[in-house]
């Protein structure tokens, strides 16, 4: 009897452990996987996008987060593959930044069908079956981003813009807006809009060539400050620092030094930070299962010599 007794006992004990076991399993597979796949991480804005991510998912001890991103925003073909990686692992909601439109669409369509939720970061598309978009309103920063360089130059002159890779809706809507803004200046005339596909080194050679091409150009706006701080080491080696207006977008700490120095005249800002942070924060709600934000504009602001210093705090 007593052996008998022993032996129901193991077993109880046999079933406690396994079912430990089970339910330490069970907790473990229920940890989130959000995923934030930016258009690259080569740049400092694209850090401290992924630097808000990663402050929202410290937050939430039941989180994991991964951040990847291709090599450079102009490789479209390796933000799908990156995609259509974390759609076969089923994670539980996708953070993107499309580096393309008729490219990722399709592969958003994919995630829908696995029924893994979306929110669209910083660069919108048209897909109707985004959780959310959190960014700014690019069409607004271009606008000011013009209006500020038709003051600067007296409402007279040529300009020209160096912008990114073209079909990107972030890329479009700063160069709409700021074409807005010059539109009833007859005197200004937009002699070049050249891409720089969001590349430094490149937007130094755009800008090389449009001062060979235009070298009565007065102001130039660039759609990221990538390309503008590639600009502002063209007009360095020309000597023409000062003499050309030159206006960035994204208020890097670097692009705002420059204002500060006088090597650039004004940037718009974005606030990076925030839009990681409540991009992922949204994404954690999506899959949960709870409400979100269908659109969040996290808002953007004019910098110049006059403010520059409440930025670099």
């Amino acid at each position: 009897m007593g052996t008998r007794k022993h032996w129901w006992m193991a077993m109880a004990l046999g079933a406690a452990v396994l079912a430990a076991g089970a339910c330490s399993r069970g907790a473990k597979s229920r940890k989130l996987e959000i995923v934030l796949v930016t258009k690259a991480l080569d740049s400092e804005f694209w850090q401290r996008i992924k630097s808000g991510a990663e402050e929202a998912a410290r937050a939430d001890p039941g989180v994991s987060l991964a951040v990847l991103a291709p090599a450079q925003e102009i490789n479209i073909d390796q933000q799908v593959s990156i995609l259509e990686d974390q759609i076969l692992k089923r994670v539980s909601a996708l953070a993107v930044s499309p580096a393309g439109v008729a490219e990722i669409v399709p592969v958003l369509d994919k995630a829908r069908a696995a029924g893994i939720p979306v929110v669209i970061v910083d660069t919108d598309v048209r897909w109707p079956y985004q959780t959310s978009f959190v960014g700014i309103d690019n069409r607004l920063g271009g606008r000011i981003a013009g209006e500020y360089i038709l003051k600067a130059i007296g409402g007279k002159g040529k300009v020209a813009v160096i912008r990114g890779v073209l079909g990107v809706a972030t890329q479009e809507d700063r160069l709409t807006g700021f074409r807005e803004a010059i539109a009833n200046s007859p005197g200004v005339e937009l002699v070049a809009v050249q891409p720089a596909n969001s590349e430094r080194a490149l937007g130094m050679q755009v800008m090389e060539n449009m001062l060979t091409s235009h070298p009565d150009v007065k102001a130039v706006f660039g759609t990221n400050d990538q390309m503008a701080l590639g600009a502002k080491e063209a007009l360095e080696a020309h000597h023409l620092t000062g003499k050309i207006v030159l206006v960035g977008f994204d208020a890097t700490r670097e692009a705002l030094r420059a204002i500060q120095a006088g090597a650039m005249n004004a940037v718009m800002a974005q606030y990076p930070e925030r839009i990681g942070k409540r991009a992922i924060e949204e994404a954690i709600k999506a899959a949960r299962g709870l409400p979100v934000e269908k659109r969040i504009d996290i808002g953007t602001a004019l910098v110049t010599k006059d403010n520059v210093s409440q930025f670099l705090k």
